[in-house]
Order: C-alpha cells, then structure tokens, then sequence
C-alpha cells in the first residue's frame, strides 16, 4: 500500500519506518526542511534504540523516503496519516491541535481518489468529526474517510512496540476504511495480534483513559512510597506483593521522583479538560496530577535533606536527566523540576545523561554538563541518580567514595541494594525503603 505519515517527529517518523519495513511504499513529509535534509543525510532527529538502522535498511531498500512536498506525497496515497504533535495549549491545559487541523486542510486540498485519512496524533474525543469536516469544507467532492487509530509506543522500545504490539485499536465504521487498515495492518495478522474495531470517538478515548490509568499506578505507588518511609516497610516488596495479583499486575509499579515525558503530563491534563466540559469529572486523574507535581518538586527536598539540610555551596552530581532511560526526551522530565530547585538552594551542579544532555541544554541553565558518570562524582558532596540508565547500574563505590568529597548517594530509582552502599560507607537514601 502507499501510505503518506504528515510530521516526521517521534510518532511518525517510527510509525513510517515500520510500515516500510511491512513492505508497504511510506513517504514521510515535514515542513521542516533541515529535518528532511538531515533525514536523507541518515541522521535521525530522536534517540530510538533500532531506529537508525531500520530507517537506512527500508530508505535503501526503496521503501522509505522524506520530502518536504506534501501535494506530492498525499495525491497518490491509499492512507495519509496524521502525526503531528498535540502539545497542552497554554492557560488551560487542552491539547492544542492547530498542527491536526493544518494538515487536515493540506491533506483536503491534495487528495485525489479514495483517501483513507488516519489520525495517528493523540487527541481528545471528538477530533475525527473536526477533521471530517475541515476537510469536507476544503474539498467538498472529496472521497474519503477519516479513521482513528492510536499509538501505544513506549519511547526507547518504540519498534518492538509497534510490531508486536499488544493491540491494535481502530476507530472507524466506514466498511471501505476497515478493509483499507486490515491489509494496512495484515503483518501483525500473522502474530494473532488483537485488532479492535470500534467507533472513532471510542477510539480516541482509549488512549487516554490508557495513559491516564497507567499515571494513576505510577502516582499510587509513589504514595506507597511515601507511606513506607513512615512506617517503616519496602515499597519494592509492596510492589511486588501487590504486583503478582494478576489484576493489577506488575508493570508501572517502581517508584520514583515522578512521571514525566511526552505522554502522560499532557494526556491526563487534556482528559481533565475534556471530563470537565462533559460534566464528568475524571477526580481520580485529577488527583493523580496534583500528586505528581508535588512529588517532583519535593523530591529537591529529599536530596537537600539527605546533604545534611543545606546545598548552598555544594557540589551535586546529577546521573541522569531524561524522564526515562533510552531517550533523549526532556520533555517534563522530574529533572526540570529538580534541578533549578537545587540551584536555588545554592548548590552546584554537574551533571551527565548518555543521549540527553544536547537536549539538557535547551532546558537547563547553570549547570556544568561533563562526560560519564565518575566526571560527575568527582569532588561531589552527594551523588543523586534521576534516570536509571543501565550504565548507572554497576558503578564502582570505591572509585566513587574516592573521588567524592562525602560519600552520600540519593537514588531515586532504587537500583541498589541499601545494604551494598552502606557497607561501602555511604550515607545511601533511596525511595521507600529503609
């Protein structure tokens, strides 16, 4: 099939890839010429562990291509998807879809025949009716359909994601369009993977009721946390006690200093707007946001707490600074919030993350970016770990105890055993746990 992904950003540019590598004919399209330019350079604009190479096979294979014309890649298209971002609008927390309604027009102005036009990008209840009508007021002879079908890609295993996936959810009651995304999907058919077909609205509610409960077990167990601390319990043995109970499962219980990323902040605000608006307020959500602002800004507490009460003029060395490992995402990452507090406590701060200190750097101010991991300790009072990269995992306490002006570790993401740390002389402070 040929298929058209409008934004080569996150979403688009794996989604493209992915298709291409089903042996489907992909074009992806971006108005951001240096972004195309450096696409056909082989250069990706994102960290995605596999991504790379998938790009060059399919590009090579002439399967996969970047331009900047859309009129050219959707005239001949089968499907044109949208995948273009839908950040919160500023003031009052809706998802902003300037960008979706843009590409609706363009898309309606150079459709020719029978276009299945699909709406990749998350967005609240009701968008598929503002696209169809967008475009029908655009192109009103045009034959088309306007499908939703939602991403569920976790960034840093994106591609495993999207080819074994553990549902596909289409949104559409076109019978022209559900045949289209059948064959657009056959591949994933051999894998016995779940295709669910549903109405567009149904569709689009699902992938925030998805990651609006997934930040609810992550906000759950970080109260755990909390409470552990008090009582004098694990919260890694709560999680597991309660995490083997095949209805809750064991996934997005580890506890830390917060959710962040592209996702979850933005998808759970825009489902608060739109349950509001429908005199069906989601509180648990609403609850559940509040829980995580404020832990991601007490968190800054707990390191000055664990430095003895004062940071002003010490050096704390930061591992980590993306909101999760295998990205180069800061986007509300717990660091944007941690960080500029401890600055303004009077610390010093170096810092280091494998893929996002070039992102870092458009974010945060102030800060001394080094290289690895014992750059970073070096003449540190107190080493904190944000992001749990597999290279933080297996440092040398010796090496660090030696460089360190104090021996003190604030692990954030529990990835030591206490009992290790402390034999080796440092004060060790953790989540949850004694």
């Amino acid at each position: 099939m040929r298929v058209t992904m409008v934004g080569t950003g996150y979403v688009g540019l794996v989604s493209g890839a992915c298709f291409a590598d089903f042996g489907h004919q992909v074009i992806c399209v971006d108005k951001d010429v240096g972004k195309i330019d450096r696409l056909h350079q082989g250069i990706m604009p994102i960290f995605e562990p596999g991504l790379e190479d998938l790009v060059e096979s399919n590009v090579k294979a002439g399967r996969l291509s970047f331009t900047t014309d859309l009129s050219e890649a959707v005239k001949d298209a089968d499907t044109v998807f949208i995948a273009v971002g839908t950040p919160s609008r500023r003031g009052d927390g809706h998802a902003d879809l300037s960008y979706v309604e843009q590409a609706a027009r363009e898309i309606a102005e150079h459709m020719r025949g029978y276009t299945v036009v699909v709406n990749k990008s998350t967005v609240p209840v009701g968008t598929g009716d503002l696209v169809q009508s967008i475009m029908a007021e655009v192109n009103p002879t045009g034959d088309f359909s306007v499908v939703s079908n939602p991403e569920f890609l976790r960034e840093g295993a994106a591609i495993g994601d999207f080819k074994r996936p553990d549902r596909v959810v289409v949104g559409t009651e076109d019978e022209r369009a559900r045949q289209v995304m059948r064959e657009l999907y056959r591949p994933l058919f051999l894998n016995e993977t779940p295709i669910l077909f549903t109405d567009r609205r149904t569709s689009e509610l699902i992938k925030y009721a998805a990651n609006a409960f997934l930040a609810v077990k992550i906000a759950y167990i970080n109260e755990m946390a909390d409470l552990c601390e008090q009582v004098g319990a694990n919260v890694q043995e709560v999680a597991r006690g309660i995490g083997l109970d095949n209805r809750i499962g064991k996934k997005f219980l580890n506890a830390g200093p917060g959710y962040g990323g592209s996702c979850f902040p933005k998808d759970t605000l825009a489902l608060m707007r739109t349950a509001q608006e429908a005199h069906a307020p989601v509180t648990i959500v609403e609850a559940t946001v509040a829980s995580n602002t404020n832990r991601k800004k007490r968190m800054a507490s707990k390191i000055i707490e664990a430095c003895g009460g004062d940071v002003s003029g010490k050096t704390i060395g930061i591992l980590g600074l993306t909101f999760k490992p295998n990205t180069d995402d800061m986007r509300d990452s717990p660091s944007l919030d941690i960080v500029p507090a401890l600055l303004a406590a009077g610390a010093r701060i170096q810092a280091y993350d494998p893929e996002g200190m070039e992102e870092a750097k458009k974010e945060l101010t102030g800060i001394e970016m080094v290289e690895g991991p014992y750059s970073v300790a070096e003449n540190a009072d107190a080493l904190v770990i944000l992001t749990e990269w597999d290279q933080f995992r297996a440092l040398d306490f010796e090496r660090l105890s030696r460089q360190m002006k104090q021996p003190v570790m604030v692990d954030l993401r529990n990835i030591y055993n206490p009992d290790d740390l402390r034999q080796n002389g440092f004060t060790y402070v953790s989540i949850g746990r004694k």
